[in-house]
């Protein structure tokens, strides 16, 4: 009797351990096998080299892991190291950290599908490219589907919206360019939908007021334009991030369970609606950066959750009340760069560690060179009145002049396009194929394309600087007097900087710049083309450039100098020590410092492609001008520095 018992509990223990232990089909071995070589081998990997296919029973890392159930891949996770840098592929600008010419994402999703039970797919980084094939629809079993920092482009199937337990969509850092899906609704589990940095146009889709189990939504850093819709039936909502797209209409009212909202960067009007002030789990507010105007909402100060409130830029008018009251965990306010007058209330001009307060560029009585007159405040909001009405009848037409010559065009159109019917029937037997206008012999498309890239993404940065210009080696022994030692300024690995004065008393920095290879002219001035479309606040802009001495036959530069803003107040390290002429600067300054260094790099690292690292980030490297705004310098030196030419020759 005793054996007996021993052997039932040993059979039990073998059944525990049988249960457990996950021998996936062959079908499946093969397709994992087969994926690895679609994604040409990545190092992350490796691992499934000898595994012998036991794939669940790997140990999972920070860039792989499997999960079994049932003998199936319920969840494969794969993040690779794949960055974006556009070169050219078959008369197309294209990211050279893709996969290579050969892979198709079409054969690499037809393998995925094999695996039918997956329930979690997340492939980051990893260079996928391509249009994302309908069959997608076949994982019928996804729950979660990240494909993040990747280079998909085009539209997002239609086929997806058969993927009806899909609770969690993430593409962001891709390359769609068509305008949001309106059947998101058709998903009833959906809860977190983020397609940020991406290149998607058109309105907000109202459809998405209806997927009412939403808590995330994020579409920032799109072409986003049009109306917001109104929000308010989604209850289950926390997280709203609408920053820096096109979005022009007024204010909607939103959802009661809001904590994060961030709508800066658009160009929403009108007034902040009543029912803002009643969302009393709203932590993070940031409204900066559009036409916001009238009165502020003063119950957004008091909400009882609220933390960080940014209505900065905008053109809020009037003045504070005097009982305004601030929540107890508001902890950063800024209002600077609107229309404000009067004093500023009690709880926002207290001194306190717990909370920073920014209030520049308004009309505020208060005692800092940093507030306009109260009468440029009120002229402002005066002059807006009355331009508005002058605006209308201009607007008006101009519309008509429009029409007129439109009409005009599409019947030219027609008849030119009639004159070469004969000859348009044999293009179209034609192979299409890319043509780069105005393109120079053996100049790759990439910088071209960079170029246009990088100056529509900083063109809200761009508006009102200096225009970019050729100086020449006259101009700039002038402004310096020869490079006359009294206007050095310093010296870096890069080269010697010199204080100049222009012809029309402009103040200058110039860089004569110690480049160690030598480039060809055409090649140079396409690197100095792609290097000037870096335009935003907090950059050192840079104003022009001088090759001096090039070869007339295009073959060397001997030296080059770049022509920048002169930034006055010196360098962010000076304002740090006791032991400086410089004064200390606050802490509530020195967050000022960091947050708009904070947005430079950001703009450099996304704003533009390819990004831009390897940025000399320093203390000394950080300037600060006559109102301590801070402006990065430096950045950029890797386009011209970098040692091999060989893509660009």
């Amino acid at each position: 009797m005793g054996c007996f018992k021993i052997l039932v509990i040993v059979l039990v223990i073998c059944c525990f351990f049988i249960a457990n232990t996950y021998q996936l089909q062959s079908y499946e071995i093969q397709a994992l096998l087969q994926l690895r070589k679609h994604l040409e081998y990545p190092v992350q990997l490796d691992v499934w080299e000898n595994d012998d296919g036991d794939f669940c029973s790997l140990t999972s890392t920070l860039h792989m892991s499997i999960t079994c159930q049932d003998n199936s891949v319920t969840e494969l996770k794969i993040k690779g190291d794949k960055l974006v840098k556009l070169t050219e592929f078959h008369g197309f600008a294209v990211p050279n950290q893709t996969l290579s010419e050969g892979f198709s994402i079409d054969s690499f999703v037809t393998t995925l599908t094999r695996l039918s039970n997956l329930k979690v797919l997340t492939l980051v980084s990893l260079g996928i490219w391509g249009p994302l094939p309908d069959k997608i629809h076949r994982l019928a079993s996804l729950e979660l589907l990240d494909m993040s920092s990747n280079f998909l482009f085009g539209s997002v199937p239609f086929q997806m919206s058969r993927l009806i337990k899909l609770h969690t969509l993430i593409f962001d850092g891709n390359f769609f360019n068509d305008t949001i899906p309106d059947w998101f609704d058709s998903y009833n589990n959906l809860t977190i939908l983020s397609l940020k940095n991406n290149r998607l146009t058109g309105q907000f889709p109202s459809s998405m007021s209806k997927i009412t189990t939403l808590t995330d939504i994020v579409l920032s850093h799109n072409v986003l334009s049009g109306k917001l819709p109104d929000l308010t039936a989604l209850s289950n909502l926390l997280l709203l991030d609408l920053r820096e797209n096109h979005l022009d209409s007024e204010l909607t009212p939103l959802p009661k369970r809001l904590t994060t909202v961030l709508l800066s960067s658009n160009a929403f009007t009108g007034e902040v609606p009543e029912e803002f002030g009643t969302l009393n789990q709203l932590q993070h507010l940031d409204l900066s950066n559009n036409s916001l105007g009238g009165m502020v909402l003063a119950g957004l100060f008091s909400l009882s959750s609220i933390s960080y409130l940014n209505l900065a830029s905008n053109v809020f008018s009037g003045s504070l009340p005097s009982s305004l009251t601030c929540g107890g965990e508001l902890g950063f306010v800024d209002i600077s760069d609107n229309r404000l007058v009067g004093r500023l209330p009690s709880c926002l001009n207290t001194v306190s560690d717990k909370r920073i307060v920014k209030v520049s560029e308004n009309c505020l009585s208060l005692d800092t060179q940093y507030q306009h007159s109260e009468g440029y405040c009120k002229q402002a909001n005066s002059d807006k009145k009355r331009i508005t009405v002058k605006e209308i009848a201009l607007l008006t037409g101009v519309i008509v002049g429009i029409v007129i010559v439109v009409v005009f065009l599409l019947v030219a159109l027609l008849l030119f396009r009639r004159s070469q019917r004969a000859r348009n029937m044999v293009d179209q037997h034609m192979l299409p194929k890319v043509v780069q206008h105005n393109a120079q012999p053996q100049v790759p498309s990439e910088l071209l394309a960079n170029a246009r890239i990088i100056s529509q993404a900083a063109n809200i940065g761009s508006q009102g600087a200096p225009s970019y210009r050729v100086f020449s080696m006259e101009e700039l022994l002038e402004a310096t007097k020869n490079f006359d030692q009294s206007t050095l300024l310093g010296e870096g690995s890069v080269g010697k900087i010199y204080k100049g004065r222009l012809g029309n008393g402009a103040y200058v920095a110039v860089r004569s710049l110690n480049v160690y290879r030598r480039y060809s002219n055409r090649n140079l001035k396409l690197r100095l083309d792609l290097l000037s479309k870096f335009r935003h606040p907090h950059l050192v802009s840079l104003l022009g450039h001088c090759i001096d001495g090039g070869a007339p036959d295009d073959s060397t530069v001997p030296r080059i100098f770049l022509i920048y803003e002169y930034i006055s107040n010196g360098n962010y390290r000076a304002h740090l020590s006791e032991n400086s002429t410089r004064k200390i600067l606050k802490w509530s300054d020195r967050l000022s410092v960091l947050i708009a260094v904070a947005k430079a790099v950001h703009f450099l690292h996304t704003g533009v492609i390819p990004s831009s690292f390897c940025n000399r980030l320093k203390t000394s490297n950080i300037l600060l001008d006559e109102h301590n705004m801070a402006k990065l310098s430096d950045y950029g030196m890797s386009i011209l520095m970098e040692e091999s030419e060989k893509v660009y020759i």
